[in-house]
């Protein structure tokens, strides 16, 4: 496998999620502010992409006013996202919540075909049903919302289809912006609105109080080590979206669910019914085919599924092979296609 492949930096995507997802439930045992915790890993990610750009890791982008102004709306996408899903998980049941954003793929294809007249084939189709009802199965419980809760949640999920689609037209679009760019661009303005929404729900005040009587070296230490694995997580995730596609990421988040589920059987010793089970197995097949029908398709060149990649190398080889009578300044324009 290619250190630049799509699929390794999807597995990589997949271990930096989990250990986040893990690491936050054990800081949040603590240190019970979301908000706060957020804006700690964005503060994260600004100070990391700043130190990486000073040692000449990358060089960001010359953008206008209309980028600008493209990058704060961005911004407001990433942080008003996860304000929904907040609110609205303290307004449905854990299993509700689950089951609603596992139609996360659904609406991402709905989007693609309504605004960027994407199309997809019949197997693609097909190898979503068995993700989705996985993912109610092994979340399989006690339904309980209310009608609010239930607006918010399918609000919720739809703006997370939204800003993965986003994310994906950013960094192959026009724009083509390298993942730390982005990065370093969006982690500032996420901090400042993390911080104005914490203030505002007087988180602010409750953690000034936690900190005077039970801020520990330790705790600080661990709330550190969790930024730096955001920050890196948020690179993995932003180069996997630009290798892979918007779908693809859906799918894999879906999958990821599954399998912290699992992670938490086997690490807590959580009892899981036949139900459960079945559920987990239904995800993990329907991740797997997915996978391998987005595979079948790349190999035949015949994936007008996909929103848009980029052009591997391999495939830019072969135009240069297939056109090898035409010009140097032809070839060189198929390389930098």
């Amino acid at each position: 496998m290619k250190l630049d492949s799509g699929y390794l930096w999807l597995g990589l995507y997949f271990i930096l999620n989990l250990s986040l997802t893990l690491y936050n439930k054990a800081i949040l045992n603590n240190f019970r502010f979301p908000w706060t915790l957020t804006a700690i890993h964005t503060l994260c990610g600004t100070i990391g992409c700043y130190l990486l750009y000073q040692f000449g890791y990358f060089i960001p982008a010359r953008l206008g006013k209309h980028e600008d102004l493209v990058m704060l709306m961005f911004s407001a996408l990433y942080t008003i996202n996860i304000a929904i899903s907040n609110v609205s998980l303290n307004l449905v049941s854990v299993s509700f919540h689950q089951v609603i954003r596992a139609m996360t793929p659904v609406f991402t294809i709905i989007i693609s075909i309504a605004f960027l007249q994407k199309s997809y084939s019949a197997m693609t189709y097909i190898s979503l049903f068995p993700v989705v009802i996985g993912v109610a199965f092994a979340t399989f419980g006690e339904y309980d919302y209310t009608f609010i809760g239930f607006f918010l949640t399918i609000l919720g999920t739809l703006l997370a289809s939204i800003k993965t689609i986003v994310t994906n037209r950013i960094q192959v679009g026009r724009l083509k912006l390298n993942p730390l760019d982005l990065l370093l661009r969006l982690s500032p303005l996420a901090f400042l609105q993390c911080l104005m929404y914490a203030y505002a729900t007087g988180e602010l005040s409750k953690v000034s109080e936690f900190s005077a009587t039970h801020m520990t070296s330790n705790l600080m230490l661990g709330l550190l080590m969790n930024g730096v694995i955001a920050f890196a997580l948020n690179i993995v995730s932003f180069t996997a979206n630009k290798k892979t596609s918007a779908l693809t990421m859906t799918v894999a988040g879906n999958v990821k669910q599954v399998l912290s589920i699992t992670l938490a059987v086997m690490i807590f010793n959580i009892n899981i019914n036949f139900i459960n089970a079945c559920g987990i197995f239904l995800t993990l097949l329907g991740g797997a085919w997915y996978g391998y029908v987005e595979l079948s398709q790349k190999k035949t060149n015949n994936s007008p599924h996909l929103l848009p990649t980029m052009i591997s190398t391999d495939i830019k080889h072969d135009l240069i092979n297939d056109r090898h009578s035409h010009t140097l300044s032809e070839k060189n324009h198929l390389v930098n296609v």
